[in-house]
C-alpha cells in the first residue's frame, strides 16, 4: 500500500446519527510510537525483510586497510625481484648441468627477500596499537572492535558525520524570546516569571470582582478600541500561545516502589511536577513546553480533545481543543483551535519557520531580520501567532474544513485551501529560539580537522534549515563562508540548470536535501560529485540511511580517498559499514552503530586525538616497520648474492639454518618490532598542529620511492658485510661466517638506532637484549658457523673472536656500512628537514 495515498472515510455506527469521518496517513502509528492516549484499533506488522530497518541495511564489507594493499604491490615487486636475481645467478653459471635444478636452489637462498615475517609483525603491531588507543586516558570508553585498519585512521581525507546525537547532544534548550520591541535570553528569564505571575494573580482578583459585578470584562475589552498593549499582557499571550500550540501530551510515571506500570494522571488529581514527563514527536515542542513551565505555566493534562493548564497560583485552566493541524514538511507549520472553556473564546494558534508564517502575520518590520540574527547564533527559530474566532466564524470553518476532509479526490489540496482561508491577517505574538545543545568541545575538533586537511560532509535525515543551522553554529560552515542552498529540482533539466549556477561559486559550502541530490547523481554524477568535492564543507539533509551509504561508496569511487563515517544511531549502520574507517558513537539512540563500527568512542571530541594522534602514529609506524622488515631481509639476501658470485656463482648457503631462523627472531626482533613505539612528536603536538596530519595523506611514508631507498641501502650494506670480510679476514676465511654475521647483527642493532625518532626505554631493552642474546649464543652454538663443505667440521674459535684484531676488523666493517647514513641523515635533517623536525627544534 502507498502511505501518501491513505485516504479513505469510515462511519461511526455507535452514535446516533451515524457520523462520518475521515481517515488520513494521522492516523497510522508506525513503529517505536508511543501511544499517549486514545486507543488503537487495527495493527499492521511488518517481519523481517520488510521492516525499515532491514530494507535500510546492506551486507557489511570485509575491510582491507590501503597500507596493507601498498605492502602487497611492494611483496609482489620483491618477488619479480627474487626471480630476476636467481635467473641472473643461473645465467651467469652459464647454465651448465641441470640448471633447473640450480634455479630452484637460488630461489630458496634469496627467498629472504620475502618478507614472511612482515605480515606476523604487523598484526602485533597493530594489536599493539588498538591497546594503546584503547588504554589512552584521554579517550576514556573507546574500544577497537577491529585489528585490520588501525593505520587507515591516519590516511584519511572525508569524513561523513551524523547530525543529532553525533555533532549534537539531541538536547533541546530553549534560549530566547523576542517580542519585536524587546527580547529575552537566558539572564532575563526570571523577568518573564514575574511578569506571567502578575498577570495571572491580576486576572484571578479581576475574575473574583466579576462575580459581583454585572458585565465581564472581557466584553468591555473586546467593545473597547485598540491600544498599544504592555509588555506584561504581550509576555503573558505569548507564553500562553507557547503552552497551547504543540502537539505534546504530559505523562505521568507511578511512583517508585508503588506499581511498574505507567499511570496517567486526570486533571482532578494531583499533577506532581517530579513524576511528570513530556511525549512529543519532537524535541523543540518539548523544549518550548517545558520552558513554559519553567516560567510559570505548566501543561499538565491532554487528551485527544481537551488540554489542562496550571498557573502559577495552582489554578487550573481547561482548553477544549477543536481541531489540530499538524506540522508537515510541506507547509512548515502547525496550527490548533481552541475553546477557553472560563470564557468560551475561540483562538486560533499557529507556530511555524520564518519563511512559512512571514506571509500570514500582519505587517512588521522586525520579524526577517531578529530570524536571521538568531539563526546566526545557532538557534532554530519558530515563529508563534494567534487570531481570534467568532463563533460564527469557526462553525462556517468547520462546516467547510469537514466536507473537505471528505473528499474522496484532491483531498489534501481541499483541506489545505479551506486551512489557509484561516491563515490571513494573524497576529504576530513572538519568536522563539531554541538550541540544540553542540556535543563538548564539537567547533574546536571540527576546526581541527579542516586544518588537517580532511573535508567534512554532514549527511542528516534532518530538514534542510534545521541542518544549515547546525551546520552554522558547529563553525563546520565559517561565518564568512557563502553557502549555496541547491534548490529542490526533479527533473534533468532543472539539475542541469542548478549545477552550471553552482559551478560560478568558488569555495562557498553545499547545502542538499536528499530529493535533489538523487535526481543530480541519476543525471550528472560524475559532474556533481566533482563539484562537491572541491567544496569545503557539504551538509545533505533529508538523506537516507542507504543514500548516506550510497555517498560514501561514490566518494571512493570518484576519489579512491580514504573515507570516514561517524554516526551514533542504526540509521547511520549503513553508512559506517559503507566507509574504510567506521566510527560509532555510544549515544541516546542505543550502541546499533557503536557494535557495527570498527572503532567505538563516547564523544565526538575524541575523534580529535583518534586521528591526530594514534592514527598518525599507527601509520608512521607501521609504514617503518614494514620497510625495516623488507630491509632485514634484503641485506642478508644481498650478502648470499655476494658470496654466491666469489664462489663461482655456487648455489652454497652462507648461513646454517639455525642462524638463518635466529636472525629474523631473537636476533633482530625485538629492536624491529620496538618500532612500534616510535613517535615523530609528542602527542600535545600532534593535537597542537594538525597540519602534520596532512603530510600523510599524500603517502610519502611508504612508497616506491621510499622503497627503492631502503632496497639501495640494503644493497649497499649487505655488500660492504660481505666483501669487507672476505677482504679484511682473507687469512682466516675459515671465520667469514662469525666474522659477517657478528657484523650483520651490529648493523641491524645500529640501523633500528637511526630509524628510531623518540627514545623508549624498552628500546633500549630490546637492544641490549637481543646483543646479549648474540654474544651468549656464540658460546653454544659454535658448530653453526663452519660453511658447508668448504670448512666441514671447523668449529668456531672463542679465543679469536676475544682478539683485538676481531673486535677493530669488526667494529671497523660496521662503522663502514652505517656511517654515511648517518651523516646523510644528518645532513638532510640540516638541509631539507621534515615538517615535525622544525616542531621538535
Amino acid at each position: 500500500m502507498d502511505i501518501h495515498s491513505f485516504e479513505g472515510t469510515f462511519t461511526r455506527e455507535d452514535s446516533d446519527p451515524p457520523v462520518h469521518e475521515s481517515l488520513s496517513i494521522e492516523n497510522t502509528l508506525w513503529a517505536s510510537t508511543i501511544v499517549a492516549s486514545g486507543t488503537v484499533i487495527g495493527v499492521v506488522i511488518y517481519t523481517g525483510k520488510e521492516t525499515r530497518s532491514v530494507m535500510n541495511t546492506s551486507n557489511p564489507k570485509n575491510k582491507v586497510g590501503l597500507l596493507d594493499l601498498e605492502l602487497n604491490r611492494l611483496t609482489k615487486a620483491l618477488f619479480l625481484a627474487l626471480v630476476a636475481l636467481s635467473v641472473v645467478m643461473v645465467t651467469l653459471q652459464g647454465f651448465v648441468g641441470p640448471w633447473y635444478r640450480n634455479l630452484f636452489r637460488f630461489l630458496l637462498l634469496f627467498s629472504y627477500i620475502i618478507p614472511i615475517s612482515l605480515r606476523v609483525n604487523l598484526d602485533m603491531g597493530k594489536a599493539v596499537y588498538g591497546w594503546m588507543m584503547m588504554k589512552d586516558e584521554n579517550i576514556p570508553g573507546t574500544v577497537v572492535r577491529t585489528s585490520t585498519i588501525p593505520e587507515e585512521l591516519g590516511r584519511l581525507v572525508y569524513l561523513l558525520t551524523d547530525k543529532t546525537g553525533t555533532l549534537t547532544q539531541n538536547e533541546m534548550v530553549f534560549k530566547r524570546l523576542h517580542l519585536g520591541t524587546v527580547s529575552y535570553g537566558a539572564d532575563t528569564m526570571d523577568e518573564i516569571q514575574s511578569h506571567v505571575r502578575d498577570s495571572y494573580s491580576q486576572m484571578q482578583s479581576q475574575a473574583g470582582g466579576n462575580n459581583t459585578g454585572s458585565t465581564p470584562p472581557r466584553k468591555a475589552q473586546s467593545s473597547a478600541p485598540k491600544v498599544r498593549k504592555s509588555v506584561s499582557s504581550r509576555i503573558h499571550e505569548a507564553v500562553k500561545a507557547i503552552v497551547l500550540c504543540h502537539n505534546v501530551t504530559p505523562v505521568y510515571e507511578s511512583r517508585a516502589g508503588v506499581t511498574g506500570e505507567t499511570e496517567f494522571a486526570e486533571a482532578d488529581q494531583d499533577f506532581s511536577d517530579e513524576n511528570r514527563t513530556y511525549q512529543a514527536s519532537s524535541p523543540d515542542e518539548v523544549a518550548l513546553v517545558q520552558w513554559t513551565e519553567s516560567v510559570g505555566l505548566t501543561l499538565v493534562s491532554r487528551d485527544l480533545t481537551s488540554m489542562q493548564l496550571k498557573t502559577p497560583s495552582g489554578q487550573v485552566l481547561s482548553f477544549c481543543i477543536l481541531q489540530l493541524f499538524p506540522f508537515t514538511s510541506e507547509s512548515k507549520r502547525m496550527g490548533i483551535i481552541v475553546r477557553d472553556e472560563s470564557t468560551a473564546e475561540i483562538t486560533f494558534y499557529m507556530k511555524g519557520a520564518d519563511v512559512a508564517m512571514s506571509p500570514v502575520v500582519q505587517y512588521n518590520d522586525w520579524l526577517e531580520e531578529e530570524c536571521g540574527n538568531m539563526a546566526r547564533e545557532g538557534l532554530r527559530t519558530l515563529v508563534v501567532a494567534k487570531k481570534a474566532l467568532t463563533e460564527e466564524q469557526y462553525q462556517d470553518f468547520e462546516s467547510r474544513y469537514t466536507q473537505a476532509k471528505l473528499s474522496m479526490h484532491d483531498r489534501s489540496l481541499k483541506v489545505a485551501a479551506v486551512v489557509e482561508s484561516l491563515e490571513r491577517e494573524m497576529e504576530l505574538l513572538c519568536l522563539t529560539g531554541v538550541e540544540d545543545q553542540l556535543q563538548a568541545d564539537v567547533r574546536p575538533t571540527l576546526e581541527m580537522l579542516r586544518n588537517a586537511g580532511i573535508k567534512i560532509w554532514m549527511l542528516t535525515g534532518d530538514k534542510l534549515e534545521t541542518a544549515t543551522c547546525i551546520a552554522k553554529s558547529s563553525h563546520l560552515v565559517s561565518r564568512t563562508q557563502d553557502i549555496h542552498i541547491f534548490r529542490q529540482v526533479t527533473s534533468r533539466g532543472e539539475a542541469h540548470l542548478e549545477l552550471n549556477a553552482f559551478r560560478r561559486k568558488h569555495d562557498c559550502a553545499l547545502v542538499i536535501s536528499g530529493d535533489s541530490l538523487e535526481v543530480c547523481l541519476k543525471y550528472y554524477e560524475h559532474e556533481f560529485v566533482e563539484l562537491a568535492c572541491q567544496c569545503p564543507a557539504v551538509v545533505c539533509c533529508r538523506c537516507s540511511p542507504t543514500q548516506k551509504a550510497h555517498i560514501v561508496t561514490l566518494l571512493q569511487q570518484h576519489t579512491g580517498r580514504r573515507t570516514c563515517a561517524i554516526g551514533d544511531g542504526g540509521n547511520d549502520v549503513s553508512m559506517i559499514q559503507a566507509a574504510d574507517c567506521g566510527i560509532g558513537i555510544e549515544g541516546k539512540e542505543g550502541k546499533q552503530a557503536s557494535l557495527a563500527a570498527d572503532f567505538s568512542i563516547r564523544q565526538f571530541r575524541h575523534i580529535g586525538r583518534l586521528l591526530m594522534v594514534h592514527g598518525r602514529n599507527s601509520y608512521k609506524r607501521s609504514a617503518a616497520l614494514g620497510q625495516f622488515v623488507m630491509h632485514r631481509g634484503l641485506i642478508i639476501s644481498t650478502m648470499q648474492a655476494v658470496f654466491s658470485s666469489v664462489f663461482y656463482f655456487a648455489s652454497v648457503p652462507l648461513y646454517q639454518g639455525f642462524l638463518m631462523v635466529g636472525y629474523a627472531t631473537i636476533y633482530t626482533m625485538f629492536p624491529v618490532f620496538s618500532l612500534v613505539l616510535d613517535q615523530d612528536v609528542k602527542p600535545e603536538m600532534a593535537m597542537l598542529y594538525p597540519e602534520l596530519y596532512k603530510d600523510l595523506t599524500k603517502g610519502r611514508s611508504l612508497s616506491f620511492k621510499t622503497f627503492l631507498i631502503w632496497v639501495l641501502i640494503s644493497i649497499y650494506q649487505g655488500g660492504i658485510l660481505m666483501y669487507g670480510a672476505l677482504v679484511l679476514f682473507e687469512s682466516e676465511f675459515v671465520h667469514v661466517v662469525a666474522i659477517s654475521f657478528t657484523a650483520l647483527i651490529l648493523t641491524e642493532l645500529l640501523m633500528v638506532a637511526l630509524t628510531v625518532r623518540t627514545w623508549h626505554w624498552l628500546m633500549v631493552v630490546a637492544e641490549f637484549l637481543s646483543l646479549g642474546c648474540y654474544v651468549s649464543s656464540l658460546a653454544f652454538l659454535n658448530e653453526y658457523f663452519g660453511i658447508g663443505r668448504v670448512s666441514f667440521g671447523a668449529f668456531l674459535d672463542v679465543a679469536f673472536i676475544t682478539t683485538v684484531a676481531f673486535l677493530w676488523k669488526v667494529s671497523a666493517i660496521t662503522m663502514v656500512s652505517c656511517l654515511p647514513l648517518y651523516v646523510l641523515k644528518y645532513l638532510r635533517r640540516k638541509l631539507s628537514p621534515p615538517s615535525y623536525c622544525k616542531l621538535a627544534s
